[in-house]
């Protein structure tokens, strides 16, 4: 792509910023970072507000809501980072970063109010358009506002960040626990809406990179390099392999993710209320303990989240992007396979801490290694591009899960014995949901694949042209 450049490895990426990129850093992290926060507070509030907006419907019933409104989310998301890209590149990050960021704050606190589930669902759905634009745009910005030589452990870093606005919707769920789960829900979307504070100063002090400019300035007099445009992207053998395999790449770990670990949370509850049974609680105890124990997991696992973000990205410096990266998909395989199997009972949380490691290290490699595929004038779109596509497939995640979940189940509860128990049949459907876990983890041998065809961007500089 280009030729190699030179680093320092004697001064710390921290200590060749400047206030100004102090500044950039900061402004890109927290948008990422509240992104983050609005989507794990979805994940927390989603069950309880479909409760809440359908109380005619049962349980089965209630559970295909909550994966609809899931699967829209993600879908929106997908869209979004799609549109905002483009955007991105042709009329500049800050402007667009800061259209985001209002979007997705101001359609969270809207989701409270929501008066039905068809309202509810809308208001997810264009959350989930500002919520997929941030990445590409927060990346692009600071792979171009920063310094070659701070860029990869900085997109590292901020990437890594985003773990505390997930840990944060953890501890927001604890905190409201013990109120009325059938109101609660309103509280952690209202708290979702104070991000579209940050577009004051995202709009007043946040300049385009000079990068951003001079390639904005060329393309107005050679048409060759337009800004933005996924024609120019696919036109262009370079791009076209870059965008198409980044694509592949990210689809493993957001399936990954999506798809099944995040409903690794299942097993998590199954044994917390097994750990309650028998305690004589009222269902208002039962109801607050299940409450803080899935938002303790869930801190748990994003506390594995940033140290795998950070060990990533000092293993991607010294060793390579894709070296790293097939480990990584390999320990996340191993690490799902891991938590589904083994996953039984309370004092097992720790094996959350290993799950996000894991899992998640992955998306800092995303941070890192997406901006240096392609030049300054498609940077957002072909980060976009990459990182959002996946999210069309990962709606679908759920909805297979569930498919397969439902397979084995089915034929696990057939070989039961004649006159079984509601005790072996839940057992067997648990069996058949770990299961189906193991054998979709296999979506991350997808992400080595799509390696065999990424070039090696260690020690290169951004590509051009």
């Amino acid at each position: 792509m280009s030729t190699p450049t030179t680093y320092n490895p004697d001064i710390p990426w921290y200590k060749q910023l400047s206030p100004y990129h102090w500044f950039v850093f900061f402004v890109a992290s927290a948008a990422w970072c509240f992104d983050c926060l609005d989507q794990q507070l979805f994940i927390l509030a989603r069950d309880n507000a479909v409760k809440a907006l359908t109380p005619g419907a049962t349980g089965p019933e209630q559970t295909n809501y909550s994966g609809w409104a899931m699967a829209i989310f993600i879908a929106g998301w997908a869209t979004g980072g799609l549109i905002f890209g483009a955007v991105g590149d042709r009329i500049g990050r800050a402007k667009t970063l800061a259209i985001t960021v209002l979007i997705y704050s101001l359609f969270t606190g809207l989701s409270s109010f929501a008066a039905n589930i068809e309202q509810f669902m809308i208001y997810r759905a264009l959350t989930g358009l500002g919520v997929g634009g941030v990445f590409g745009l927060a990346v692009a910005l600071v792979a171009d506002a920063l310094p070659d030589a701070a860029r990869p452990k900085a997109l590292g870093m901020l990437q890594a960040l985003s773990a505390v606005g997930n840990v944060t919707a953890g501890l927001c769920a604890m905190a409201l626990s013990g109120m009325d789960p059938m109101v609660s829900w309103k509280y952690l979307f209202w708290i979702g809406s104070i991000p579209a504070f940050l577009c004051i100063f995202i709009m007043l002090r946040l300049k385009e990179p000079e990068k951003w400019i001079a390639a904005k300035a060329l393309s107005k007099t050679d048409k060759t390099q337009s800004m933005g445009s996924y024609l120019s992207l696919f036109g262009d053998v370079r791009w076209r392999k870059s965008a198409l395999f980044g694509m592949l790449l990210c689809v493993s770990a957001v399936v990954g993710l999506w798809g099944i670990g995040f409903f690794s949370n299942k097993l998590v509850a199954f044994a917390i209320a097994d750990s309650l049974a028998g305690q004589n609680l009222s269902p208002q105890e039962v109801s607050t303990a299940k409450q803080w124990w899935s938002a303790a997991n869930l801190i748990v696992l994003n506390i594995g989240a940033f140290i795998g973000m950070i060990a990533f990205s000092k293993a991607a410096h010294r060793f390579g992007r894709k070296p790293v990266f097939v480990v990584a998909f390999l320990a996340a395989m191993a690490a799902t396979i891991f938590f589904y199997l083994c996953f039984d009972e309370r004092a097992d949380i720790w094996m959350s801490l290993v799950l996000g490691i894991c899992q998640l290290s992955l998306f800092a490699g995303f941070a890192i290694y997406l901006p240096e595929l392609f030049p300054t004038r498609l940077r957002s779109t072909g980060t976009s591009f990459c990182y959002n596509v996946g999210r069309f497939i990962a709606a679908s995640g759920p909805i297979t899960l569930g498919a397969l979940n439902k397979s084995l189940s089915d034929k696990a509860i057939l070989a039961l014995p004649a006159g079984y128990t509601d005790a072996m049949k839940n057992a067997a459907e648990l069996d058949a949901f770990r299961s189906a876990g193991c054998y979709m983890s296999s979506v991350f041998l997808l992400g080595i694949v799509a390696l065999m065809f990424l070039p090696e961007t260690k020690g290169r500089p951004l590509p051009e042209g």
